[in-house]
């Protein structure tokens, strides 16, 4: 039986992505437009470090991945005007830690919804309007990613979180 093919990281690559497809890095995360999946409004949000599925997430990952999903939902959202953005998690085909979030526009039919939106990295890639979505994501993420003071003062924190 030969040995298994090694396949490289496709997660671990989009550390060498351009700018032009990242709508923020921090420490722990990265929202971006992945290779392959360059459908406008389709971003992942992926761990920096390569951790494999939920269950390989330390505990700032863990704490963190809900407020980024929350902020860069939002920014996709208000951006594309989707009357529904997903997020979705499987881990099967590329097991580094990462979420797709899909904006779903109120133009896609019925038979391509929910799980079947999928079917639409075949029939709807776009790369070049896909990244052409980025610069405006990346605004309304920082938006997004403000945080409150105790006394009510907006504040960004400069990786999203909370001071």
């Amino acid at each position: 039986m030969p040995d298994a093919v090694v396949r490289p990281c496709l997660m671990c690559a989009m550390e060498d992505a351009d700018e032009s497809r990242t709508v923020f890095r921090d420490d722990v995360w990265a929202g971006e437009v992945v290779t392959g999946m360059e459908v406008p409004g389709w971003f992942v949000l992926r761990t920096r470090r390569h951790a494999e599925l939920l269950v390989g997430l330390d505990d700032t990952e863990v704490d963190t991945f809900a407020r980024r999903a929350r902020d860069l939902i939002a920014a996709v959202t208000e951006v594309t005007g989707a009357p529904a953005t997903y997020l979705m998690v499987f881990g099967e085909n590329h097991r580094h830690f990462h979420a797709l979030i899909t904006a779903r526009g109120g133009d896609v039919p019925t038979d391509r919804r929910s799980g079947n939106i999928l079917k639409l990295v075949e029939e709807c890639s776009a790369p070049s309007d896909a990244i052409r979505l980025v610069p405006a994501v990346r605004e309304a993420y920082a938006r997004s990613a403000s945080v409150r003071t105790p006394d009510g003062h907006q504040q960004i924190s400069e990786k999203g979180d909370q001071p």
